[in-house]
């Protein structure tokens, strides 16, 4: 696969900036990519990460990285930086420098003032479970706060106090006075400010008051010139609180908010919150562990930027749901894989194999290329020896009808190498085979048997030659396409046990010095990539990126 980018397909968002380019309503594009940092990136904000920058690319417009940074406690630099470096990995540049909502404190602060004075925001001194009863259901009106009416001057007033840290955390918020009997609940005089005494993480203790998400985010797409707001649809019953704001306060530009359907991927979760909660509990070995859907753990299985990004090509955007099955992200990678990395060989389960008509001197090895499409990739000797080492997978005492793999007096094809025929097979105390004891045909290197045809191709490695390697074999996380589906049941529940598989097998010597985030396919066995925190050249550790098949489908079969 090319890393060249694939011609997006059209949807209804291109439709709309189609429509308003061709009308004179923008003469270019200006999307945004908000997210908080509060935990690491997941494949659902990929999703959104090719969306807003992609559109900008293909527009020739703008995309901006702002950080919605208004919740104190739970966001911090490591979070932020880790979310700039999956941008970076996925292979978009955000427009200038690195936007932070903390950058607009005051000029939210002036339009809070701004919507006070107007008599469209009061100060309240209902407790948050009052708060709650007034608010309504969404069959009953809300009713209205007996702190609605204060006068502007005694609002002001007290929101300046809440600046000035008169009061405790929760004793007072600002909110927004719109309309409690509204049958859109967001516009039952939503809280746009509350009291928290944090230490913020770029404006430190300047701050006791912050603002809401819904009102920041508004604000900050109008003063950054966005023209086209896109969000999820979770975000839909939003979007008039997004333009009431808009609305009311003076400013030059009212970006529109567009909607569409979040990514939901079989056999995993996208919950921030149970994503760390897997973190916290030790399921997993951290925000980047392999089997996790979050960028850095895709990136660290071995996942690639081109393999993701075709992965949004091919799911594409609408807003109809959109739940995908793992195998269509896992068949994106395989797909481009298959052209870009060296083919080596690889045993995970070894059996130890003796050539019985080894000479040595005379019996040969022999060269071959890293990829058979691809001759630029190069070249190298294969090693033959008297001992080598097979999979205990491929020999069976007693075979399934079709058999093309190795057993007792049957022939195999060594890859790259001669015919093998076994002889004998070597078992332990307890019947175990534990060793096999087999020929070559000389007359084969290169060439077939005269006056036979032997069908299975097996690969090998010779011991004296091979690197000993850690090999992971990851799988997917859960055993069920949808693991918190069912809210009685704690999603845990299903985890895969088998999602992580630690092996001790061989490589080829030719893979000694391979760096970190180094790919192959291992042949037979699927991709593999060598480990980007406990690799070491001489000392590999491969992670299985994905298989050469998708064994899922057929499971399910």
């Amino acid at each position: 696969m090319s890393s060249t980018p694939q011609p997006a397909a059209s949807n209804f968002i291109r439709t709309i900036i189609d429509a308003d380019l061709a009308s004179g309503k923008h003469r270019s594009i200006v999307t945004r990519f908000p997210p908080e940092p509060n935990g690491y990136l997941h494949v659902g904000h990929a999703k959104s990460i090719c969306l807003n920058f992609g559109l900008a690319r293909d527009y020739q417009g703008k995309c901006n990285l702002r950080f919605d940074d208004t919740n104190p406690e739970k966001e911090n630099e490591e979070y932020a930086q880790s979310i700039q470096d999956d941008v970076r990995w996925l292979g978009f540049q955000w427009d200038g420098e690195v936007r932070w909502a903390s950058d607009y404190f005051e000029q939210l602060y002036q339009y809070a003032v701004e919507l006070i004075n107007k008599g469209l925001a009061y100060v309240d001194d209902l407790t948050p479970e009052q708060m709650r009863e007034y608010r309504g259901t969404l069959t009953l009106a809300g009713k209205n706060s007996p702190y609605r009416e204060r006068p502007a001057e005694e609002n002001l007033d007290l929101f300046t106090r809440m600046r000035a840290g008169e009061f405790a955390d929760g004793n007072r918020v600002l909110r927004a006075k719109i309309d409690m009997s509204s049958g859109n609940i967001n516009l039952r005089d939503p809280v746009i400010y509350r009291i928290r005494r944090a230490h913020h993480m770029r404006t430190g203790d300047a701050w006791c008051i912050y603002p809401m998400y819904d009102y920041t985010h508004c604000i900050s797409d109008a003063l950054e010139g966005i023209t086209h707001s896109l969000c999820t649809l979770e975000f839909e019953d939003h979007r008039p609180l997004y333009d009431w704001v808009l609305d009311n306060i003076t400013i030059l530009c009212h970006p529109r908010q567009y909607e569409f359907s979040r990514l939901e991927l079989h056999y995993t979760i996208t919950s921030k919150r149970k994503l760390l909660q897997l973190v916290n509990e030790g399921r997993v070995s951290g925000w980047d562990d392999p089997r996790m859907p979050t960028i850095i753990g895709m990136r660290r299985r071995g996942y690639t930027p081109e393999g993701i990004r075709e992965f949004a090509r091919l799911i594409g955007i609408s807003k109809s749901n959109n739940t995908v099955d793992m195998g269509v992200l896992e068949s994106a990678i395989r797909d481009d894989l298959e052209s870009k990395v060296p083919r080596v060989m690889a045993v995970i389960n070894p059996l130890k194999v003796v050539i019985t008509n080894f000479v040595a001197g005379q019996t040969e090895s022999r060269e071959a290329g890293f990829h058979p499409q691809h001759p630029e990739f190069g070249a190298r000797i294969v090693q033959f020896g008297k001992e080598i080492w097979v999979e205990a997978d491929d020999f069976s005492e007693a075979p399934p009808a079709g058999w093309q793999r190795l057993t007792l007096g049957g022939e195999v094809r060594l890859r790259y190498s001669y015919v093998m025929r076994c002889n004998e097979a070597v078992k332990d105390a307890t019947g175990n085979v534990i060793e096999l004891r087999c020929s070559i045909d000389a007359e084969t290197l290169g060439k077939n048997p005269a006056g036979r045809k032997v069908k299975g191709v097996i690969h090998w490695l010779s011991c004296a030659h091979a690197l000993p390697a850690e090999i992971r074999l990851y799988d997917r996380l859960f055993t069920v396409p949808e693991p918190d589906a069912d809210k009685e049941i704690d999603f845990c529940t299903y985890l895969n046990p088998d999602s992580l598989v630690t092996a001790h097998g061989w490589v080829e010597a030719c893979v000694k010095d391979a760096k970190p985030e180094t790919r192959y396919q291992f042949e037979r066995l699927g991709y593999f990539c060598t480990d980007r925190r406990d690799h070491r050249p001489g000392k590999p550790v491969f992670n299985r990126t994905v298989t050469l098949k998708d064994s899922w489908a057929k499971e399910q079969e």
